[in-house]
């Protein structure tokens, strides 16, 4: 909803006060002029920082450390626009001029900069290996006999 100028004007210097007290506490950075459809959840707060140019469907769900942004200039750039029921885990970066479809979810960490088609489960491979089974004790060597 976009206010009269007449109103607006005396209303930015509380809108700005209130971003920057939104980006200082909960280290969140959403910008009014991205389009995000009703019901957005923010599952945890921090380092979560959407482009002003983002748009988003209704009943979203962005978890901590997801960055929406843009990439590339001209023709060549642009931000996500995503569907409607998307839920992006935590540490997940989106970018560029991609269409993220319908009832997606894109997993920790996931790296996304092509489009994603409707009803996708994304994760980020192979995601983690096991090195060993020694633990983390640490190893003495055997005492010796007195």
């Amino acid at each position: 909803m976009r206010l009269p100028p007449l109103l607006r004007w005396p209303l930015e210097p509380l809108y700005r006060l209130a971003y920057l007290l939104m980006q200082c506490l909960w280290g969140i950075q959403l910008p009014r002029t991205a389009k995000i459809g009703p019901g957005l959840i923010i599952g945890h707060f921090g380092g979560i920082v959407v482009s002003g140019k983002a748009v988003m469907g209704t009943n979203c769900t962005l978890m901590h450390g997801v960055t929406i942004g843009q990439a590339g200039d001209g023709a060549y750039g642009g931000v996500p626009e995503m569907g409607n029921d998307v839920f992006v885990g935590p540490g997940a970066k989106l970018f560029g001029k991609i269409r993220i479809g319908h009832n997606v979810k894109i997993g920790a960490n996931a790296v996304i900069h092509q489009d994603v088609a409707d009803n996708a489960v994304v994760a980020l491979a192979p995601g983690f290996q096991i090195i060993s089974f020694r633990g983390n004790r640490r190893h003495f060597p055997p005492k010796a006999a007195a």
